[in-house]
C-alpha cells in the first residue's frame, strides 16, 4: 500500500487556531476472487454416471446405505464404494455432479445438492445409479458457492449483478490483482500533527469480505447438511432451512426457506427434533410439525466450528480451531438434553483438534489427533474411559454402523471392527490418492 499526503495549512496569527488539512490518497493493491461462470443449460447435462471408478483424491460427506458407502468430491461428485465386506471395500462407481456437497438416501432414492438446483437418482441397483430428475433454484444462489481455496476476498458483485446472473452458474474463480484509489480529506489541529500518523491510519476503505440408520434412509456423518425426518428432508445452508416433501413421485419444496440465522453449519435429526450446530453454540427446532419448524432453543459457547450428534437424551457437541471461525478452542461439549426447552451442560473437555463424531449405544467416535473412542455411558468419566486411540491420520468424520466404524480421513477410508470393545481392530484402508 502507498499514501500520498498533501499538507496544507491556513495561516493565522494565533496558532492554535491554525489547521491542518489533509488530503490522503490511498492506493490500495489486494488479490480478488473473481467467478468462473458455466452456461446453465450445459451445467444441467453434465451429469455422468459410470460403472468406472474414479480415484478417491480428497475426503467429503459420507452416506451410508444397504452396504454401500457414497463419498462426496466436494463441488465435483459422488464416489460409490462396494462396502459389504468392510475388510476389502471395493471403489465401483462415480457420479460426475458439479456442485455436490451433502447426500441423503430414502427408499432407494438419493439425493444430492448440486450449486442452485437439488438432484435425485434410484439407487435400486447401486453399481449403476439412475438420474430420475432436478429441482431447479432450490438453494439460494449466494450461498453455493464453491470454495476459492484461498483466503482471498470475493468479488460478489461480478456474480449478482444483472450481467452476472445472465452469465450461468458460478463454478469455480480466477485470481486476479486489484488496485483502488480512494481519497480522504481530515482536519486536525496543528498541535497534534506529530500525532498524525496515529490519526490517519484508518485502513484500506470500503473492501468485499471474502469469505445408525432406520430402514430405508442412510446414515449420514455428523457434518452433513441434509437430515431425514418422515417423509421429509431438511436441509440447511448457513442462515436458511429448506423443507422437502419426499412422499410423491419426485420431491416437492413445500415452503419458502426459514430463516434461521446463526451461520449454521451441521444437522442431526432426534426424535421429532432437528439438533444444528453453529459458530455460536447448538440450536435445537421442533419437527413436530414437520412443514413449520418451530425454534425451541439455542444454546451458547465459545466461538467454534461444530457438528452435533445425539443419542438417550445426551448431546455431544465439538469445536475446533484452525478453520475459518478463527479462533482457538479445541473441545468436546457434552450437554443433557432430556428437556429441549432447557438443555443443561455435563461436561467440556479440551482435545486437540476436533472435527466429526459418532455416537452407538454408548460408544463415542470423535475424530481428534485420528481417531480417539470412548465409553460415554458416564459423560463425566469420559477421559477416563477411552477405549481406544489411532493416529497417524487427520480424521475428518465418522459413521457408526452395526458394530462398524467408517471414518473419512485426509489420507483414506479408515474401517474398524467396533463388535468386542475390549479388542477393536482395523478392518481396512481405501487409501486416498492425492492429485
Amino acid at each position: 500500500m502507498k499514501k500520498l499526503f498533501l499538507l496544507l495549512c491556513a495561516g493565522s496569527v494565533i496558532l492554535s487556531g491554525c489547521k491542518d488539512i489533509v488530503l490522503e490518497t490511498i492506493i490500495d493493491t489486494r488479490m480478488v476472487n473473481e467467478p468462473v461462470f458455466m452456461d446453465t443449460q450445459m451445467f444441467r447435462e453434465s451429469v455422468n454416471v459410470t460403472t468406472k471408478a474414479m480415484p478417491i483424491s480428497s475426503h467429503g460427506k459420507m452416506c451410508f446405505y444397504q452396504g454401500y458407502i457414497y463419498i462426496s468430491k466436494t463441488f465435483e461428485g459422488i464416489h460409490i464404494i462396494d462396502n459389504n465386506d468392510p475388510s476389502n471395500p471395493q471403489n465401483v462407481g462415480y457420479i460426475e455432479l458439479l456442485g455436490n456437497v451433502d447426500i441423503a438416501i430414502r427408499n432407494d432414492k438419493l439425493y444430492a445438492d448440486s450449486y442452485i438446483d437439488l438432484v435425485w437418482f434410484d439407487i435400486s441397483d447401486p453399481k449403476k445409479p439412475e438420474l430420475e430428475g432436478r429441482l431447479q433454484n432450490v438453494f439460494t444462489k449466494h450461498l453455493t458457492l464453491p470454495s476459492t481455496g484461498n483466503n482471498y476476498s470475493i468479488d460478489y458483485g461480478m456474480c449478482y449483478d444483472n450481467n452476472g446472473f445472465s452469465k450461468g452458474i458460478v463454478v469455480g474463480w480466477k485470481v486476479n490483482e486489484r488496485t483502488d484509489i480512494y481519497n480522504i480529506k481530515t482536519e486536525y489541529s496543528f498541535f497534534d500533527r506529530w500525532g498524525m500518523k496515529d490519526m490517519m491510519n484508518t485502513g484500506p476503505g470500503p473492501s468485499i469480505n471474502s469469505g445408525g440408520a432406520n430402514v430405508g434412509v442412510g446414515a449420514n456423518g455428523s457434518m452433513s447438511r441434509f437430515a431425514l425426518y418422515r417423509d421429509y428432508l431438511y436441509s440447511v445452508i448457513n442462515d436458511y432451512m429448506g423443507v422437502f416433501d419426499l412422499s410423491g413421485d419426485q420431491p416437492k419444496k413445500v415452503v419458502e426457506d426459514i430463516f434461521l440465522g446463526m451461520n449454521v453449519e451441521t444437522i442431526f435429526n432426534y426424535k421429532e427434533y432437528m439438533f444444528m450446530g453453529t459458530p455460536t453454540g447448538m440450536m435445537i427446532y421442533s419437527v413436530v410439525n414437520p412443514l413449520k419448524p418451530e425454534f425451541i432453543r439455542a444454546v451458547w459457547h465459545v466461538f467454534g466450528c461444530d457438528p452435533v450428534v445425539v443419542e438417550n437424551d445426551i448431546a455431544y457437541v465439538t469445536i475446533h480451531s484452525g478453520n475459518f471461525c478463527g479462533q482457538r478452542n479445541n473441545d468436546l461439549i457434552i450437554y443433557d438434553v432430556s428437556n429441549v426447552y432447557d438443555p443443561r451442560h455435563i461436561v467440556t473437555y479440551a482435545m486437540k483438534n476436533p472435527k466429526g463424531l459418532g455416537i452407538d449405544n454408548g460408544t463415542l467416535f470423535v475424530c481428534d489427533d485420528g481417531l480417539k473412542i470412548f465409553d460415554a455411558s458416564e459423560p463425566q468419566m469420559l477421559m477416563a474411559r477411552r477405549l481406544a486411540h489411532y493416529w497417524g491420520m487427520d480424521g475428518y468424520d465418522v459413521i457408526p454402523f452395526d458394530n462398524v466404524l467408517m471414518m473419512i480421513a485426509d489420507d483414506g477410508l479408515y474401517q474398524y471392527d467396533y463388535s468386542d470393545l475390549t479388542q477393536i481392530k482395523q478392518l481396512s484402508v481405501l487409501p486416498i490418492e492425492l492429485p
